[in-house]
Protein backbone atom coordinates (compact mmCIF):
# COMPACT_ATOMS: atom_id res chain seq x y z
CA UNK A 1 0.00 0.00 0.00
CA UNK A 2 1.22 3.64 -1.04
CA UNK A 3 -0.10 6.99 -0.59
CA UNK A 4 -0.49 9.47 -4.13
CA UNK A 5 -0.84 12.40 -3.75
CA UNK A 6 -4.31 14.01 -5.01
CA UNK A 7 -4.55 17.53 -7.06
CA UNK A 8 -6.58 20.34 -5.42
CA UNK A 9 -9.66 18.81 -3.56
CA UNK A 10 -12.95 20.24 -4.88
CA UNK A 11 -15.30 21.63 -2.02
CA UNK A 12 -17.45 18.85 -2.40
CA UNK A 13 -14.49 16.27 -1.27
CA UNK A 14 -13.33 18.61 1.74
CA UNK A 15 -16.66 18.46 2.94
CA UNK A 16 -17.53 14.81 2.06
CA UNK A 17 -14.50 12.93 4.16
CA UNK A 18 -15.26 15.03 7.36
CA UNK A 19 -18.70 13.97 7.25
CA UNK A 20 -17.72 10.55 7.08
CA UNK A 21 -16.03 11.31 9.82
CA UNK A 22 -18.57 12.53 12.06
CA UNK A 23 -20.92 9.44 10.90
CA UNK A 24 -18.10 7.01 11.31
CA UNK A 25 -17.90 8.23 14.67
CA UNK A 26 -21.53 7.91 15.92
CA UNK A 27 -21.29 4.59 14.43
CA UNK A 28 -18.90 3.09 16.69
CA UNK A 29 -19.68 5.49 19.01
CA UNK A 30 -22.96 3.76 19.28
CA UNK A 31 -21.23 0.23 19.46
CA UNK A 32 -19.84 1.38 22.88
CA UNK A 33 -23.25 2.31 24.29
CA UNK A 34 -24.71 -0.52 23.34
CA UNK A 35 -21.95 -2.43 24.56
CA UNK A 36 -23.02 -0.51 27.90
CA UNK A 37 -26.58 -1.72 27.85
CA UNK A 38 -28.39 1.63 26.77
CA UNK A 39 -29.48 3.01 24.18
CA UNK A 40 -27.63 5.05 21.35
CA UNK A 41 -30.61 6.97 20.48
CA UNK A 42 -31.51 8.00 24.17
CA UNK A 43 -28.09 8.33 25.01
CA UNK A 44 -27.61 10.73 22.19
CA UNK A 45 -30.50 12.10 22.56
CA UNK A 46 -29.43 13.16 26.50
CA UNK A 47 -26.36 14.50 25.40
CA UNK A 48 -27.61 17.12 23.27
CA UNK A 49 -30.29 17.90 25.70
CA UNK A 50 -27.25 18.21 28.35
CA UNK A 51 -25.73 20.48 26.11
CA UNK A 52 -27.83 22.65 24.69
CA UNK A 53 -31.48 21.68 25.94
CA UNK A 54 -31.99 24.28 28.04
CA UNK A 55 -30.39 28.00 28.33
CA UNK A 56 -28.34 26.89 31.76
CA UNK A 57 -27.02 24.09 29.56
CA UNK A 58 -26.35 26.32 26.70
CA UNK A 59 -24.10 28.68 28.93
CA UNK A 60 -22.71 26.09 29.99
CA UNK A 61 -21.33 24.75 26.89
CA UNK A 62 -19.72 28.15 25.60
CA UNK A 63 -18.32 28.33 29.24
CA UNK A 64 -16.65 25.05 28.65
CA UNK A 65 -16.00 26.18 25.18
CA UNK A 66 -13.95 29.58 25.95
CA UNK A 67 -10.84 28.46 26.61
CA UNK A 68 -11.11 25.34 24.09
CA UNK A 69 -11.14 28.56 21.32
CA UNK A 70 -7.84 30.01 22.38
CA UNK A 71 -5.91 26.38 22.88
CA UNK A 72 -7.71 24.87 19.57
CA UNK A 73 -6.59 28.18 17.90
CA UNK A 74 -2.70 28.32 20.00
CA UNK A 75 -2.49 25.05 18.03
CA UNK A 76 -4.29 25.43 14.46
CA UNK A 77 -1.93 28.66 14.06
CA UNK A 78 1.65 26.45 15.22
CA UNK A 79 0.43 23.53 13.32
CA UNK A 80 -0.28 25.40 10.30
CA UNK A 81 3.60 26.51 10.08
CA UNK A 82 4.49 23.19 10.92
CA UNK A 83 5.30 23.55 14.51
CA UNK A 84 4.22 20.83 16.37
CA UNK A 85 3.16 22.66 19.77
CA UNK A 86 2.16 19.64 22.13
CA UNK A 87 2.49 22.34 25.10
CA UNK A 88 -0.76 24.39 25.08
CA UNK A 89 -0.97 23.48 28.50
CA UNK A 90 2.19 24.47 29.96
CA UNK A 91 1.73 28.04 28.10
CA UNK A 92 -2.16 28.16 29.73
CA UNK A 93 -0.30 27.64 33.29
CA UNK A 94 2.35 30.00 32.12
CA UNK A 95 -0.58 32.90 31.26
CA UNK A 96 -2.77 31.76 34.59
CA UNK A 97 0.63 32.37 36.67
CA UNK A 98 1.09 35.79 35.26
CA UNK A 99 -2.39 36.90 35.56
CA UNK A 100 -2.38 35.89 39.45
CA UNK A 101 0.90 37.60 40.16
CA UNK A 102 0.34 40.70 38.55
CA UNK A 103 -4.18 40.68 39.21
CA UNK A 104 -3.42 40.27 43.32
CA UNK A 105 -2.98 43.71 44.02
CA UNK A 106 0.76 43.96 42.49
CA UNK A 107 -1.01 46.71 40.17
CA UNK A 108 -3.44 49.01 41.60
CA UNK A 109 -5.30 50.13 37.88
CA UNK A 110 -8.74 50.60 36.80
CA UNK A 111 -10.22 47.47 35.31
CA UNK A 112 -9.93 49.46 31.87
CA UNK A 113 -6.43 49.50 32.24
CA UNK A 114 -5.61 46.17 34.36
CA UNK A 115 -7.57 43.78 32.25
CA UNK A 116 -5.73 44.39 28.94
CA UNK A 117 -2.04 44.86 30.33
CA UNK A 118 -2.91 41.38 31.88
CA UNK A 119 -4.19 39.52 28.50
CA UNK A 120 -0.90 41.27 26.87
CA UNK A 121 1.50 40.18 29.83
CA UNK A 122 0.20 37.07 29.57
CA UNK A 123 0.40 36.42 26.17
CA UNK A 124 3.81 37.65 26.44
CA UNK A 125 4.89 34.97 29.01
CA UNK A 126 3.06 31.94 26.95
CA UNK A 127 4.87 33.07 23.91
CA UNK A 128 8.69 33.10 25.56
CA UNK A 129 7.49 29.50 27.17
CA UNK A 130 7.09 27.99 23.26
CA UNK A 131 9.91 30.27 21.70
CA UNK A 132 12.34 28.20 23.83
CA UNK A 133 11.51 24.79 21.83
CA UNK A 134 11.46 26.89 18.66
CA UNK A 135 15.12 28.40 19.26
CA UNK A 136 15.81 24.69 20.03
CA UNK A 137 14.07 23.31 16.86
CA UNK A 138 16.20 25.75 14.49
CA UNK A 139 19.23 26.08 15.99
CA UNK A 140 19.86 22.53 17.14
CA UNK A 141 17.18 20.62 15.51
CA UNK A 142 15.94 19.39 18.71
CA UNK A 143 12.22 18.16 18.29
CA UNK A 144 9.58 20.52 19.46
CA UNK A 145 7.34 17.41 20.13
CA UNK A 146 9.27 16.12 22.87
CA UNK A 147 10.36 19.84 24.22
CA UNK A 148 7.21 20.92 25.00
CA UNK A 149 5.75 17.75 25.60
CA UNK A 150 7.91 17.70 28.59
CA UNK A 151 7.35 21.40 29.38
CA UNK A 152 3.73 20.43 30.54
CA UNK A 153 5.38 18.69 33.65
CA UNK A 154 8.01 21.03 34.00
CA UNK A 155 5.46 23.79 34.22
CA UNK A 156 2.45 21.57 36.47
CA UNK A 157 5.60 21.19 38.93
CA UNK A 158 6.38 24.69 38.52
CA UNK A 159 2.98 25.81 39.43
CA UNK A 160 2.64 23.03 42.51
CA UNK A 161 6.23 24.71 43.81
CA UNK A 162 4.42 28.26 43.63
CA UNK A 163 1.62 27.18 45.34
CA UNK A 164 2.71 25.42 48.41
CA UNK A 165 4.62 28.59 48.45
CA UNK A 166 4.95 32.48 47.60
CA UNK A 167 1.97 32.21 45.81
CA UNK A 168 -0.44 30.08 48.63
CA UNK A 169 -3.22 31.59 50.05
CA UNK A 170 -2.57 32.36 53.92
CA UNK A 171 -6.11 32.88 54.76
CA UNK A 172 -6.71 29.74 52.33
CA UNK A 173 -7.13 27.11 55.23
CA UNK A 174 -3.40 25.38 54.02
CA UNK A 175 -4.97 24.62 50.68
CA UNK A 176 -2.93 24.94 47.41
CA UNK A 177 -4.38 27.93 45.83
CA UNK A 178 -3.62 31.12 45.03
CA UNK A 179 -5.14 34.76 46.53
CA UNK A 180 -8.07 35.78 44.74
CA UNK A 181 -7.38 38.69 41.94
CA UNK A 182 -8.95 41.70 42.29
CA UNK A 183 -12.22 42.77 41.37
CA UNK A 184 -10.73 45.10 38.95
CA UNK A 185 -8.75 41.95 37.27
CA UNK A 186 -11.96 40.09 36.39
CA UNK A 187 -13.92 40.00 33.51
CA UNK A 188 -17.26 40.80 33.19
CA UNK A 189 -19.99 37.93 32.88
CA UNK A 190 -22.12 38.03 30.34
CA UNK A 191 -24.88 36.75 31.82
CA UNK A 192 -25.89 37.61 35.43
CA UNK A 193 -26.21 34.88 37.67
CA UNK A 194 -24.66 32.70 35.22
CA UNK A 195 -21.09 31.58 34.68
CA UNK A 196 -20.18 32.61 31.34
CA UNK A 197 -17.60 35.54 30.89
CA UNK A 198 -16.57 37.97 28.54
CA UNK A 199 -13.47 35.68 27.77
CA UNK A 200 -16.18 33.97 25.39
CA UNK A 201 -16.25 37.27 23.10
CA UNK A 202 -12.53 37.64 23.45
CA UNK A 203 -12.03 34.10 22.37
CA UNK A 204 -14.53 34.64 19.48
CA UNK A 205 -12.75 38.03 18.55
CA UNK A 206 -9.13 36.16 18.56
CA UNK A 207 -10.79 33.97 16.32
CA UNK A 208 -11.14 36.41 13.90
CA UNK A 209 -8.29 38.09 14.21
CA UNK A 210 -6.16 35.57 13.54
CA UNK A 211 -7.90 34.28 10.42
CA UNK A 212 -7.23 37.57 9.42
CA UNK A 213 -3.32 37.43 9.91
CA UNK A 214 -3.79 33.76 8.08
CA UNK A 215 -6.01 34.84 5.18
CA UNK A 216 -5.05 38.79 4.57
CA UNK A 217 -1.36 39.34 5.73
CA UNK A 218 2.19 38.36 4.44
CA UNK A 219 2.74 36.47 7.88
CA UNK A 220 0.25 34.49 7.24
CA UNK A 221 1.46 33.84 3.60
CA UNK A 222 4.89 33.22 5.08
CA UNK A 223 3.46 31.05 7.78
CA UNK A 224 1.54 28.67 5.24
CA UNK A 225 4.19 28.49 2.88
CA UNK A 226 6.67 27.49 5.72
CA UNK A 227 4.11 24.42 6.51
CA UNK A 228 3.70 23.28 2.98
CA UNK A 229 7.23 23.49 2.26
CA UNK A 230 9.70 24.58 4.45
CA UNK A 231 13.13 24.61 1.95
CA UNK A 232 10.87 26.14 -0.89
CA UNK A 233 9.99 28.70 1.25
CA UNK A 234 13.86 29.22 2.40
CA UNK A 235 14.43 29.29 -1.40
CA UNK A 236 11.90 31.97 -2.05
CA UNK A 237 13.82 34.15 0.08
CA UNK A 238 10.86 33.58 3.22
CA UNK A 239 13.14 33.79 6.57
CA UNK A 240 11.90 30.74 7.86
CA UNK A 241 13.79 30.30 11.54
CA UNK A 242 12.20 33.88 11.48
CA UNK A 243 8.70 32.94 10.58
CA UNK A 244 8.58 30.25 12.82
CA UNK A 245 10.06 32.36 15.58
CA UNK A 246 6.74 34.37 15.29
CA UNK A 247 4.51 31.50 14.96
CA UNK A 248 5.91 30.33 18.52
CA UNK A 249 4.64 33.67 19.82
CA UNK A 250 1.81 33.91 18.59
CA UNK A 251 1.06 30.26 19.52
CA UNK A 252 2.13 30.37 23.24
CA UNK A 253 0.56 33.67 23.21
CA UNK A 254 -3.13 32.20 22.65
CA UNK A 255 -3.06 29.07 24.72
CA UNK A 256 -2.01 31.90 27.93
CA UNK A 257 -5.26 33.33 27.25
CA UNK A 258 -6.81 30.60 27.93
CA UNK A 259 -5.04 30.43 31.52
CA UNK A 260 -5.90 34.45 31.86
CA UNK A 261 -9.74 33.67 31.26
CA UNK A 262 -10.42 30.75 33.21
CA UNK A 263 -8.88 32.93 36.56
CA UNK A 264 -9.93 36.26 35.43
CA UNK A 265 -13.29 35.14 34.12
CA UNK A 266 -14.08 32.29 36.03
CA UNK A 267 -12.24 30.98 38.89
CA UNK A 268 -10.72 33.83 40.57
CA UNK A 269 -7.84 32.10 42.14
CA UNK A 270 -5.02 29.59 40.77
CA UNK A 271 -5.26 26.19 41.46
CA UNK A 272 -2.77 23.04 40.01
CA UNK A 273 -6.37 21.78 38.60
CA UNK A 274 -7.56 25.06 36.99
CA UNK A 275 -7.04 22.93 33.41
CA UNK A 276 -8.65 19.63 33.31
CA UNK A 277 -6.72 18.84 30.02
CA UNK A 278 -7.39 22.24 27.49
CA UNK A 279 -4.14 22.08 26.26
CA UNK A 280 -3.93 18.60 25.13
CA UNK A 281 -8.00 18.86 23.90
CA UNK A 282 -7.02 21.60 22.08
CA UNK A 283 -5.04 19.28 19.65
CA UNK A 284 -8.24 17.80 19.13
CA UNK A 285 -10.52 20.61 18.38
CA UNK A 286 -7.51 22.45 15.92
CA UNK A 287 -7.25 19.06 13.99
CA UNK A 288 -11.53 18.63 13.81
CA UNK A 289 -11.64 22.32 12.46
CA UNK A 290 -9.06 21.25 10.10
CA UNK A 291 -6.54 24.48 11.57
CA UNK A 292 -9.31 26.72 10.15
CA UNK A 293 -9.38 29.83 12.86
CA UNK A 294 -12.90 30.14 12.26
CA UNK A 295 -13.94 27.05 12.23
CA UNK A 296 -11.87 26.07 16.10
CA UNK A 297 -14.91 28.28 17.54
CA UNK A 298 -17.60 25.50 15.81
CA UNK A 299 -15.15 22.68 16.92
CA UNK A 300 -14.64 24.21 20.73
CA UNK A 301 -18.05 24.69 20.72
CA UNK A 302 -19.12 20.61 19.67
CA UNK A 303 -16.27 19.57 21.91
CA UNK A 304 -17.17 20.97 24.78
CA UNK A 305 -20.71 20.19 24.34
CA UNK A 306 -19.89 16.67 24.34
CA UNK A 307 -18.33 16.64 27.78
CA UNK A 308 -21.13 18.84 28.88
CA UNK A 309 -23.79 16.62 27.48
CA UNK A 310 -21.86 13.73 28.66
CA UNK A 311 -21.89 15.12 32.50
CA UNK A 312 -25.70 15.28 32.02
CA UNK A 313 -26.59 12.14 30.39
CA UNK A 314 -24.03 9.78 32.83
CA UNK A 315 -26.31 11.14 35.52
CA UNK A 316 -29.62 10.05 33.96
CA UNK A 317 -28.72 7.27 31.97
CA UNK A 318 -26.09 5.48 34.02
CA UNK A 319 -23.51 5.25 31.67
CA UNK A 320 -20.53 6.09 32.37
CA UNK A 321 -19.24 9.73 31.23
CA UNK A 322 -16.06 8.38 29.92
CA UNK A 323 -17.62 7.43 26.24
CA UNK A 324 -17.46 11.28 26.20
CA UNK A 325 -13.83 11.27 26.07
CA UNK A 326 -13.59 7.67 23.47
CA UNK A 327 -16.18 9.84 21.37
CA UNK A 328 -13.64 13.18 21.04
CA UNK A 329 -10.64 11.16 20.87
CA UNK A 330 -12.62 8.95 18.08
CA UNK A 331 -13.69 11.84 16.14
CA UNK A 332 -9.74 12.85 16.29
CA UNK A 333 -8.65 9.59 14.72
CA UNK A 334 -11.45 9.58 12.36
CA UNK A 335 -10.80 13.54 11.23
CA UNK A 336 -7.12 12.77 10.85
CA UNK A 337 -7.83 10.18 8.17
CA UNK A 338 -10.42 11.82 6.71
CA UNK A 339 -7.81 14.80 6.13
CA UNK A 340 -5.38 12.30 4.86
CA UNK A 341 -8.01 11.08 2.07
CA UNK A 342 -8.73 14.31 0.62
CA UNK A 343 -5.29 14.74 0.35
CA UNK A 344 -3.87 11.18 -1.10
CA UNK A 345 -5.49 8.73 -2.32
CA UNK A 346 -4.17 4.75 -1.59
CA UNK A 347 -3.03 2.35 -3.87
CA UNK A 348 -2.74 -1.13 -3.55
CA UNK A 349 0.01 -3.46 -5.21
Amino acid sequence: MRLEAKPAPTLAVTLLFPLGAVVVTVVLSSLLVLAAGASPFSVFGLVVKGAAGSPFALVETLTRATPLIFTGLAVAVAFRAKLWNIGAEAQLYAGAVITVVLGTGALPLPALVLIPLLMIVSMVAGGLLLLGPAILKTRFGVDEVVTTLLLNFIMLLFVSMLLEGVLKDPVGLGWPQSQRVVAEARLPRLVQGWRLHAGFLIAVLAAVAVWVVMKKTTLGYEMRAVGQNAEAARFAGIPVNGVLMKTALLSGGLAALAGFSEVAGLKGNLTLDLSPGFGYTGIVVAMLAMLNPLGVVLAAIFVAGIFVGADAMSRTAGVPSYIAEVMVATALLTMVVAIMLTRFRVRWR
